[in-house]
């Protein structure tokens, strides 16, 4: 043992010493930074560290920091306003090497401006100042994840909750009053178990439930489904791109019902797959919102997405509902921004960039208060239904109530504007406008000459008879906010609107034929539906150990009612169904099959001798082809012995797999797939103590050179070493299939 030890502590990798890391870029943003930097060959993982904040050289997650191939990227978020630093340290065979350090980074605080933040709430899982709340649970979801991850939650009928829509519905209960941030890590497609297409979030109203779902860095994607929010309090979402929206309802985001205190921002809001209704071509509803109250919407960038926001549908009050748009980026979206029924609303400094149909509508008694808003290129601003623009045709000049309702032909709303800057729309009728016949009844807005000025209860919509509320001078309900003037809105918008640093997708629209069309974008959509991430890896994806065998999620064992035909081991082509029958195995309820046709193929390859498992019907009894070769099903169930090397199941006789496993012999099979996770030591060189990193709690020892055992300590706790003298040092940590896993450490 001692002659052994003394071996490892030799192998300290020169490769430490001789490479330095070149830093390609670093920036602060909204309560985050990140940083981008070239890898090193040597390095076979890396140790990221802020300092600010309070904070010194304290160690970011493992998810956090990305491959692309060609480059490195983490992101740290969680941060208050200040000024940080970061330091990039590279790690061979555990032993971290010199570490880079970025220039002084401005890390800037998020707008919590709007009607979600009333009466003392901070919705989601972060603080007013930025950080994560005491005792949040912090979860990672990659494409690799999705479906295996796992969570304990309170009050859920069945633990753990395996999965992130199960998790989700654990959290339905509104028993469980930890804080739950959810990080999205790159391009995550359809999960195998969703709510009609939609990850739905619920917690049953509780006021001491914290719910965030976001992405991380600037190229998290949620592709192909929606998200929708309902019967929930305190939920955020931000910083996530949706895209390819295939679901139900139909939404990118929608809340349904019965929400309140929610805030969406930052989000980049792409088409949607087509509808069955005309004005579905471009996907159904962006970002909606129905009977849900105390609500902000704000920096999402919408991406010539054709009904951006409808709010409110069959309320039927005009009391207790209240929202904010603000700082949206509305680039070169159709219409709705927003559409109002009941709610009161407040719309201020909003980007409208060459929107083809109109910008605002108001109806249903509504009050919706526009303001500081920059309008380019906007045919109609503003809109009041049944009146003014809406009904207005410029061919006759005459009002057409039958055929030209631009939106509507429900009952107006009123609407008070005041400081929106407009150019290049045909038409915008103010209250009393001169030029303009009958601007007392047939006009758009009323423009206030102040912010505050309370609107007479004279001035009502032509049909309904529809005054404005005036809520935005009720100090009992209007929350305390700056505005921006117009210009500076547009910038800011343009700016901070979407992911950070704008996302990773690209496009830039023509002016002169997006300005005018709402037809789809066709070279704009064919992008979308080919997008794939640049990301290559995730450091410490799927580092936890995989659920027990029974769960059949990941890696060699692969289970379609929970994991479709998403595998990490297999790769799988052909076709799901979920009407072929239940079948049991191993205390399992299998419910979802892979159909064995023509088409069907699943590769995979193994590294060594291995046992194949298929799990069939349990009447069935046919044959299989693995590597081309007939294999006959016995009740259902087929094992055999594979060799080493690449293997592929075809259709033999039409048949239906539930379930595979891949099993290797012996302690090899084990030690070759372990062999993939690290044993990371952390900081170190070490000062004054040292944290030793392993998916699971277990004991480690602490050597001397010489093979004498200096203390003991357990993984994932600091551990003291004050006491120790500066040198060299083995840990050694004895894991799960009682494998020894070794590292070197060097006190200071």
């Amino acid at each position: 043992m001692k002659r052994l030890l003394c071996l490892l502590l030799l192998l300290t990798p020169a490769a430490l010493r001789a490479q330095a890391i070149t830093i390609v870029e670093s920036a602060g943003w909204l309560e985050s930074a990140y940083v981008r930097w070239q890898p090193i060959a040597a390095a076979q993982s890396y140790n990221v560290y802020y300092s600010g904040g309070g904070a010194v050289n304290q160690k970011i997650d493992n998810q956090l920091i990305r491959s692309y191939g060609a480059f490195y990227r983490a992101d740290v978020p969680g941060l208050s306003p200040g000024t940080y630093t970061l330091k990039i340290v590279p790690v061979v065979s555990g032993v971290e090497g010199t570490g880079t350090v970025t220039g002084a980074l401005t890390v800037q605080a998020q707008d919590r401006g709007g009607f979600a933040f009333s009466n003392g709430r901070v919705p989601g899982a972060y603080n007013a100042d930025g950080t994560v709340k005491a005792n949040a649970v912090i979860l990672y979801i990659t494409q690799n994840t999705k479906n295996t991850v796992s969570l304990n939650v309170t009050g859920a009928t069945v633990n753990p909750c395996v999965g992130l829509q199960t998790i989700l519905e654990g959290f339905k209960k509104g028993r469980d009053a930890r804080p739950l941030l959810i990080r999205l890590v790159g391009q995550i497609t359809d999960l195998s178990y969703l709510q009609s297409g939609d990850l739905v979030i619920e917690n049953a109203n509780f006021a001491s439930s914290y719910i965030t779902l976001e992405g991380v860095g600037n190229d998290a994607v949620a592709d192909g489904w929606g998200i929708r929010i309902k019967n929930a309090s305190n939920v955020e979402i931000r910083n996530i791109a949706t895209m390819n929206c295939d679901s139900d309802e139909g939404d990118n985001i929608g809340l349904q019902q019965d929400n309140d205190y929610i805030w969406v921002h930052n989000v980049d809001l792409f088409y949607g797959r087509a509808g069955s209704d005309p004005d579905q071509v471009k996907g159904d509803g962006a970002m909606d919102c129905k009977r849900s109250t105390y609500v902000t919407f704000a920096y999402n960038h919408f991406w010539d997405t054709g009904k951006s926001n409808l709010l409110g549908l069959s309320e039927a009050t005009t009391q207790g509902l209240y929202i904010t748009y603000h700082h949206n980026w509305y680039d070169h979206s159709d219409s709705r921004h927003p559409r109002v029924r009941f709610y009161s609303a407040h719309v201020y400094n909003n980007y409208y960039d060459g929107i083809s149909k109109y910008g605002a509508g108001s109806t249903e008694g509504s009050s919706v208060f526009m303001e500081g808003n920059y309008f380019r290129n906007c045919k109609y601003p503003i809109l009041t239904s049944m009146q003014g623009t809406d009904v207005y045709n410029p061919t006759t000049q005459r009002n057409d109530y039958v055929n030209m309702p631009i939106f509507s032909k429900e009952d107006g709303g009123s609407v008070k504007a005041f400081d929106n800057y407009m150019t290049g729309q045909q038409r915008f009728v103010p209250y009393g406008a001169s030029g303009y016949p009958n601007s007392t009844v047939d006009f758009d807005a009323y423009v206030a000459t102040t912010r505050t000025e309370v609107v007479g209860s004279t001035i009502v919509s032509a049909y309904g008879r529809n005054a404005y509320n005036n809520f935005d001078t009720n100090p009992a309900v209007m929350y305390a906010y700056t505005p921006d003037a117009p210009t500076a809105a547009k910038d800011k918008a343009t700016q901070y609107a979407g992911r950070i640093g704008g996302g990773d997708f690209k496009w830039t629209f023509n002016n002169a034929v997006d300005d005018a069309s709402s037809a789809v974008n066709v070279p704009l959509q064919t992008a979308l539906v080919n997008y794939t991430t640049g990301l290559v890896s995730v450091q410490g994806d799927g580092i936890a150990p995989p659920p027990p065998p029974p769960s059949g999620t990941g890696g060699m064992v692969h289970n379609f009612t929970l994991a479709g035909t998403t595998s990490t081991f297999y790769t799988i082509t052909g076709n799901l169904s979920t009407s072929q029958g239940t079948v049991v195995y191993n205390g399992l309820n299998l419910t979802q099959c892979l159909k064995l046709e023509s088409s069907t193929n699943v590769a995979f390859t193994t590294t060594a001798a291995a046992t194949l498992t298929l799990v069939f019907n349990d009447a069935f009894s046919g044959t299989v082809k693995v590597d081309n070769v007939n294999q006959t099903v016995t009740a259902g169930r087929l094992t055999m012995a594979l060799p080493a090397g690449a293997h592929q199941i075809t259709k033999g006789t039409t048949a239906n797999i539930y379930y595979i496993n891949t099993a290797y012999a012996g302690a090899l099979a084990t030690r070759n797939q372990d062999a993939l996770l690290p044993l990371n030591v952390y900081p170190n060189p070490a000062a004054d103590a040292v944290v030793v990193e392993w998916p699971s709690k277990q004991p480690f020892s602490l050597y001397t050179s010489t093979g004498r055992l200096l203390k003991t300590g357990v993984t994932n706790q600091p551990v003291d070493l004050k006491d120790v003298k500066p040198g060299l040092y083995l840990i050694v940590v004895r894991d799960e299939q009682g494998h020894l896993r070794t590292s070197r450490l060097v006190k200071q």
